[in-house]
């Protein structure tokens, strides 16, 4: 009965935009992996990745995928991949390839970013103070209802300015109605091609109500934990 409704929209859609700001210049720009390359959700963060790279010219972009670096073709070098299809430089790109869930790439990110930082630099670790990773800000990118618990984890895992860009997609703008008089058929079957709700709504609400019950539970958990 609740798919009938539009309120698993709006109760996802706030899961994707209560942690969704870009409040300055980010140093790095953190992708975190779906389901591989190519996957849907792949495809739509190195989408805004490439967007925000472009935003962000100065700023490193760190792919968070687990996955086997010795294989050439596995996903997490086709992450990259795209992300260079899509105009970032291959020395801009950064690889988190162990974590294997939120919390654990939060705390390998800030170890990559760590090793990074004193590359950069060229000092000792007695002279990075002023580089100390809790100090560099994020904009993290991925799923509108993954968002959420992603700052709030990467928050506590002792980085002090985590912002976020839900990867929401877009729908067509024209009008997807039909009349099946016009297209033939029998004429015992109802015509349901004005309904757009029974073609399609319903189904992308059932969809949403998943992944909220998923995603409440992992909250719930990662709470529980002590991860946010």
């Amino acid at each position: 009965m609740l798919a009938f409704t539009s309120a698993p929209f709006w109760i996802w859609y706030g899961l994707g935009t209560s942690k969704a700001e870009i409040s300055g210049n980010p140093d790095y720009i953190v992708v975190l992996g779906g389901s591989g390359i190519p996957s849907e959700s792949g495809l739509m963060r190195t989408y805004y990745a490439g967007i925000a790279s472009e935003n962000f010219p100065d700023a490193m972009v760190i792919v968070a995928l687990p996955g086997n670096t010795a294989d050439s073709l596995s996903s997490v070098w086709k992450m990259r991949d795209e992300l260079i299809f899509r105009g970032i430089a291959r020395e801009r790109i950064l690889v988190e390839d162990s974590g294997t869930n939120t919390r654990a790439q939060a705390l390998l990110i800030m170890k990559l970013i760590t090793k990074d930082e004193r590359r950069k630099t060229k000092d000792e670790i007695s002279n990075l103070t002023s580089l100390v990773p809790h100090s560099s800000s994020l904009l993290l990118i991925t799923s509108p209802e993954h968002l959420y618990r992603a700052v709030l984890t990467f928050e506590k895992a002792g980085f002090s300015q985590v912002d976020g860009i839900p990867a929401f997609g877009s729908d067509i703008e024209c009008d997807i109605s039909f009349s099946s008089k016009k297209l033939g058929g029998r004429r015992w079957m109802p015509d349901v091609g004005e309904s757009i709700t029974l073609r399609y709504q319903f189904w992308t609400q059932l969809q949403y109500e998943i992944l909220i019950i998923r995603e409440y539970l992992a909250i719930g958990y990662y709470w529980l934990m002590g991860w946010i």
